[in-house]
């Protein structure tokens, strides 16, 4: 399955929980990353300014991003006006672009959302559900 990870969550997987967990089954080759530049620079810009940008963690996923490890990367999105917080459409966009199944979100006004031309608008725990139902 084709996933994007909203910032919160893509920060939240150092931390443990179910953000780690997703995180986990893209390592382990279950699901496949969907990125665009505009995501993974603010991942990089948010890291660095917690202060995360020097760990062993960063260092792996830095690898793997690097090798293309079950991840697809677009370099144009749709310019779509979905969300109530205009700097959160880029996720949609990006699921849109690579047809991805779903967003997963921990921005309240990101999940509100939903749904979006086929597209869906979790948070993590509502995606493990979703991954019982595969």
């Amino acid at each position: 399955m084709r996933i994007v990870l909203d910032t919160k969550i893509f920060i939240s997987s150092f931390f443990g929980g179910n953000p780690r967990a997703i995180i986990d089954l893209w390592k382990n080759g279950r699901l496949t990353l969907c990125l665009s530049r505009d995501i993974f620079d603010e991942y990089i810009e948010v890291l660095r300014r917690l202060g995360l940008d020097d760990t062993p963690e960063l260092e792996e996923l830095l690898k793997l991003f690097a090798t293309g490890f079950h991840i697809v990367f677009t370099t144009r999105t749709p310019e779509i006006y979905v969300v109530a917080d205009p700097d959160d459409d880029k996720f949609i966009a990006c699921a849109l672009a690579l047809k991805a199944g779903c967003v997963v979100s921990g921005d309240k006004t990101l999940v509100d959302v939903r749904l979006h031309q086929g597209i869906r608008i979790v948070t993590p725990r509502e995606f493990f559900e979703i991954m019982e139902d595969l």
